[in-house]
């Protein structure tokens, strides 16, 4: 018989593959039982429903990832200057650590990520800014500190873009290497993925402002 650690293993890593790629609202419980091999009543007595479980999914990552994501903030704003680059070069050590946490780490828990958003799971976005709200704050001081001129809500959607192109490279980033290998005869790895996409991204945080939201909205409507 399964020890209970063993059994809550078997249960966040069964649950942990199937919601990266199936998605939260795809993938029951009688599904991630399955797969664990484990009966429903072991999911209810550990975890009590599925939204637990979703956090405790996503929070084994994240217990891991934020320590060394605060370290990094912490160092770069100690700094006169920082950059945007400077900004999301401070998720690189964290993300790529993860890889070594859980066999590719970094895209499954990136796909995580992204999922919660697909999703729709209010109930993470409530669990990730209660329970690690000390990050958040110190990432956002970071980027305010980069980018001082962009209004809250400019920032808001441009770190959403931002999150975007990251799920999207992270959790494909299997199939990103394979296609650099054959067509470039380059092997890529979390790392390097990083380090091509920041300043990408930090162009497009930093990117002049030649339209607002409200300005689209009236000439649509026709009331400019």
């Amino acid at each position: 018989m399964a020890v209970k650690g063993e059994t809550k293993g078997r249960i966040l890593d069964a649950a942990e593959l199937l919601f990266a790629e199936h998605g939260f609202n795809e993938t029951s419980l009688r599904t991630i039982t399955s797969k664990a091999g484990v009966n429903l009543a072991s999911v209810n007595y550990h975890y009590g429903d599925k939204k637990t479980l979703i956090r405790a999914v996503l929070g084994r990552y994240l217990e891991q990832f934020v320590p060394v994501l605060i370290e990094e903030l912490e160092a770069l704003l100690s700094r006169d200057e920082i950059t945007m680059e400077d900004v999301f070069h401070c998720i690189k050590r964290p993300l790529v650590q993860l890889d070594d946490f859980r066999p590719y780490g970094a895209s499954n828990f990136m796909s995580l990520i992204g999922r919660g958003y697909t999703d729709v799971q209010g109930h993470l976005r409530w669990f990730i800014v209660t329970q690690y709200s000390d990050v958040l704050n110190l990432f956002t001081n970071a980027v305010c500190r980069a980018n001082p001129s962009l209004d809250p809500e400019t920032l808001f959607w441009r770190l959403h873009f931002t999150l975007g192109a990251s799920v999207f490279t992270m959790a494909s980033s299997t199939a990103l290497r394979q296609i650099a290998e054959n067509d470039f005869s380059r092997k890529v790895t979390t790392a390097d993925l990083i380090d091509s996409l920041v300043p990408y991204l930090a162009a497009g945080v930093a990117a002049p402002i030649e339209q607002s939201f409200s300005l689209v909205s009236d000439e649509q409507t026709g009331t400019l």
